[in-house]
């Protein structure tokens, strides 16, 4: 039974250890702000933080977590308020259907926590999440609003 680290809570989980990561999150520990979109990698949707890093949980076996610390996005905030990002997300109004929305803020946090001030273009190669609404516009301005002027660790 793998054993790891969920927002900060030791969990233990009687799943197969080639389970993804994705349905250990949504269907055993009923975190469902992760989504699952294609199940491939390819959209972002399912975007969570491995030892503060990005990745796609529904490719990751949850055999890989072992003693390690997950962040979704339920684990972003701290003391019962949103992450900085969270809350620019709400005031840049980014998200139309919202769908793809937690794991592109997932991936936003990680940039701006290893990049304080990103370029377009750092941005654009970074954020490789898919949104069908196309919200993109929204998102390079809602991170460059963040960038320098506000921490992201909340």
């Amino acid at each position: 039974m793998p054993s790891f680290t969920v927002n900060g809570q030791p969990v233990q989980v009687d799943a197969e250890p080639d389970t993804p990561l994705l349905w250990v999150l949504r269907d055993y520990l009923n975190l469902t702000g992760t989504k699952f979109g294609y199940g491939v990698a390819a959209c972002g949707a399912c975007t969570v933080h491995l030892d503060g890093n990005p990745l796609r949980a529904c490719v990751m076996p949850v055999s890989a977590c072992e003693g390690k610390h997950v962040t979704t996005i339920e684990g972003l905030g701290r003391n019962g308020g949103l992450h900085p990002v969270q809350q620019a997300w709400i005031e840049h109004q980014v998200p139309q259907c919202g769908y793809c929305q937690s794991g592109m803020i997932m991936a936003a946090v990680a940039l701006l926590d290893t990049n304080r001030d990103p370029s377009d273009e750092d941005i654009a190669a970074t954020i490789t999440n898919i949104c069908r609404c196309s919200t993109y516009q929204r998102v390079k301005r809602t991170i460059r609003s963040l960038a320098v002027a506000t921490p992201t660790k909340a």
